[in-house]
């Protein structure tokens, strides 16, 4: 028989639980110490993207600043950012599951805040690589961290509903540089510092924000547990050790799975963002004013998704369905469907000319992309092996960024091989032809993550906090995968026999 994991490639119908309170009701029940962590985690994840796009956002600026010719000179920046952030992913990833999530990210986001301020400061090219390169290792291990922290000590019914609100941070990050660079960069002398220099002190509000607030409960209850049974630092550190090998043996085809799906979605995201604001004042002849405008306008569609029905409440109506009907709705579907109206929209992205019809492809384009995106967070943590909700996504998602970390690379090169004609002040002028590059590009990913998700697992419903930590004896049941049977029962029971 094919193993566990191949044959749950194979789509099949959902279980229920017809436990699963209202969603309404569950809401009140969330306490004051919860929504804040959730907020902690959510502002983290905002401030990671703040930090990040104001590269994106100054690449012309940079240019005159090191004086550089070619968009693709200081997209290097951006690649060696993406690059190192898997290392970081590691590193901190590690330290949450075996230490607590508290401390990790806060040291995280210091870190983050420092490497951020440092880059304003630099007088050279090369002193700037090397500033974003460290700034990305640091930056790799705030994802896994800020979605542990946010979600994991939430009621299972509203994890999907605020695994879509906790990724639409990352549009409100970028969308926090863009007015910072509308209203505060052109109206002082230090231009593109400004804006580095806000992104910094907003990082470090972040990290005080979660040093106020207490550790995980989740991760508390298990380090009781384990001081109960006497087991000492040293002991739980070679535990911790051996899990993860255990892990990686037992899951590693999953591993490179995730690893292949998280290549595909931040193709997407990186592809569709890092060079936008250059593309429209390169190809469309926008000034800095508008193509920021419309970089605004565009994560504002990222941020809209938000409104959607989220899987778990289309699970709660699905659920008043006839049974054949309910094996439709799920984590993977809602990627597909958003993932299918963002790829229709790449044509309003890239062929209009007037700043409306580009405001509204982007708009819509990014509505698309992040509303794909709000199901991973969420997905990534029901997929992960046991005790491993922060290295696994952390990792796989830092990895998929390694992999992806060219995406603004290629698109500035293929600018430089592919041209077009406009009228610039009056006259025709050849210019990089980036928007039929990303057009080609995004198109491509599109397909690449249907397939993905079509043939990929899904634990929707996993009931998490049941499980161990990667460093308590009973994280991993070495029983064998279960049967055809076992696959109909719901996956809160399945979480809850293996503990």
């Amino acid at each position: 028989m094919a193993p566990y994991f191949v044959r749950n490639l194979v789509p099949r119908r959902e279980a229920r639980d017809d436990s699963r309170r209202p969603l309404l009701e569950v809401l009140r029940t969330i306490t004051w110490t919860q929504w804040a962590l959730f907020f902690s985690g959510w502002l983290a994840w905002t401030c990671d993207a703040l930090d990040f796009f104001s590269v994106s956002l100054s690449v012309t600026r940079l240019q005159t600043q090191f004086h550089k010719d070619k968009a693709s000179t200081i997209t290097q920046a951006i690649t060696l950012t993406l690059l190192f952030r898997s290392v970081g992913a590691v590193v901190f990833g590690i330290l949450s599951d075996r230490f607590g999530r508290k401390w990790p990210l806060v040291v995280n986001l210091l870190l983050c805040a420092a490497f951020e301020l440092g880059s304003s400061f630099v007088t050279t090219f090369k002193q700037f690589l090397a500033l974003r390169s460290l700034f990305g290792i640091a930056m790799g291990g705030v994802w896994g961290l800020a979605s542990a922290t946010a979600l994991e000590n939430l009621p299972v019914e509203v994890r999907g509903l605020a695994s879509g609100v906790l990724q639409q941070g990352y549009a409100m990050g970028n969308l926090f540089a863009a007015v910072i660079n509308l209203r505060l960069v052109p109206h002082t002398s230090h231009t593109w510092r400004a804006l580095f220099w806000a992104a910094s002190g907003i990082t470090a509000f972040a990290a005080l924000v979660r040093a106020l607030l207490p550790e995980s409960e989740v991760f508390l209850h298990a380090k009781a547990l384990e001081r109960q049974k006497g087991s000492s630092t040293g002991k739980k550190t070679r535990l911790f050790i051996r899990q993860t090998t255990a892990m990686l043996k037992k899951h590693w085809l999953l591993c490179i799975y995730a690893v292949l799906l998280m290549t595909g979605f931040n193709f997407l995201s990186h592809g569709s963002q890092d060079l936008y604001p250059t593309y429209l004042q390169t190809t469309k002849n926008f000034d800095s004013y508008h193509s920021t405008v419309a970089t605004i306008i565009g994560n504002c569609g990222a941020i809209a998704y938000a409104a959607y029905l989220p899987t778990d409440v289309l699970s709660q109506v699905a659920g008043q369905l006839p049974a054949r009907y309910q094996q439709y709705i799920g984590r993977r579907l809602t990627i597909i469907i958003f993932v299918l109206l963002a790829g229709s929209f790449i044509p309003l992205w890239i062929l209009p000319h007037s700043f409306g019809g580009l405001s509204a492809g982007a708009f819509w384009l990014q509505f698309g992309v992040q509303g794909a995106w709000g199901v991973i967070p969420i997905q990534l943590a029901e997929m992960s092996p046991p005790g491993f909700r922060a290295t696994f996504p952390g990792v796989t998602y830092q990895l998929g960024n390694m992999v992806s970390s060219a995406s603004a690379q290629i698109e500035a090169t293929g600018g430089d091989h592919l041209k077009t004609t406009i009228i610039k002040n009056g006259k025709p002028t050849i210019v990089p032809d980036y928007a039929r590059v990303q057009g080609i590009l995004i198109g491509v990913v599109a397909v690449y993550i249907i397939f993905l998700a079509i043939i990929g697992p899904e634990n929707h419903g996993s009931r998490f906090e049941h499980e161990g930590v990667a460093f308590s004896e009973n994280t991993f049941d070495s029983t064998p995968p279960p049967d055809d049977e076992k696959l109909s029962e719901s996956p809160s029971e399945d979480a809850k026999e293996k503990v």
